[in-house]
């Protein structure tokens, strides 16, 4: 306990005192999130503001993970695997977008990609005592949904990353309810504790009005390392409930986007992510972000009392 303090501490104030000179870095760079035309006005003064912020925390969490594996947790690597994997695509994917009218990697290439660099996260996620609702399986049994449980994941935070602080603020919660998880082992933890803590100095930063976004550098890491998280922890069957407000963002574009084609035009919500619905609705991003981290933390809750009963 004491030492995972002192991880969260440190991956806390690292964080704090890094973000203003790295976000002053992105600046010089001009590193400016691209803004689709068809969001709201009131995202479009957004143009400019710098992105890829989320490159910081998942520096942070590979530095802990890469502690913990030295020091012979060797469960760490899968976290690690899943950060570094999730990160290198979100990074291609945000270094594409900066060019001027750019939506980054086509998706015919960055689904591929991402089940390319799924099957090694996956596969160091089930070694050991691979485990579905806490119930002992074979490796090769978990394998297949282990590997699109990742990408799914990833996509989900990724989708779900649309206003200040909402996607930061529910990764915040999912992973802090992760790591509750994670009692008996120390290199995963450690992983998963500094990530909450470099996600906490974060959302100092990205909270509304946001003067950093995590990017796909951010989002897409952390979709890998909580599914990796959930995988070897034997809770991976948990993980839609813990990650409710994710599963239903993610709903939301589906159902949008087949009712749409079926119908020739026609359309269920206003917009979407449905996080763009409340907004048209009059809602604050303030407020949309508040609601959805209560919705996440009651989910979360409910995942975390379901496992210990479990055990």
């Amino acid at each position: 306990m004491i030492l995972a303090l002192i991880t969260f501490l440190g991956a806390l104030i690292a964080g704090l005192a890094a973000y203003p000179p790295f976000i002053g870095t992105l600046k010089r760079l001009r590193a400016g999130q691209v803004i689709q035309q068809e969001l709201p006005e009131s995202h479009q003064k957004k143009a400019g503001t710098p992105t890829g912020g989320g490159f910081l925390f998942v520096v942070l969490g590979v530095a802990a993970g890469v502690i913990a594996i030295v020091a012979g947790y060797s469960d760490a690597l899968p976290v690690v695997a899943g950060l570094i994997a999730g990160g290198i695509i979100g990074l291609v994917d945000d270094l594409s977008k900066l060019r001027v009218g750019t939506r980054g990697v086509p998706a015919r290439l960055k689904l591929p990609l991402q089940l390319l660099l799924a099957l090694p996260v996956a596969w160091l996620a089930v070694q050991g005592e691979p485990q579905v609702f806490l119930v002992h399986v074979t490796p090769w049994v978990i394998f297949p949904l282990a590997v699109v449980a990742i990408v799914a994941t990833a996509n989900a935070v990724n989708i779900t990353d649309g206003m200040d602080g909402l996607a930061g603020g529910l990764s915040l919660i999912a992973i802090g309810a992760l790591s509750l998880f994670m009692q008996a082992r120390g290199g995963d933890r450690a992983v998963g504790v500094a990530l909450f803590g470099g996600l906490l100095a974060f959302l100092m930063f990205n909270r509304y009005p946001a003067r950093v976004f995590m990017g796909d550098t951010g989002a897409l890491a952390l979709g890998f390392a909580m599914a990796a998280m959930a995988i070897e922890q034997g809770v991976l069957l948990f993980l839609p409930i813990l990650a409710l407000v994710f599963v239903l963002e993610t709903l939301s574009v589906i159902i949008q986007v087949a009712y749409f084609k079926a119908t020739g035009g026609r359309r269920v919500f206003p917009m979407t992510p449905i996080h763009y619905t409340f907004h048209h609705e009059g809602w604050s991003e303030n407020r949309i972000a508040l609601t959805f981290w209560g919705a996440g933390l009651i989910s979360a809750i409910a995942a975390v009392a379901l496992v210990h009963h479990r055990f």
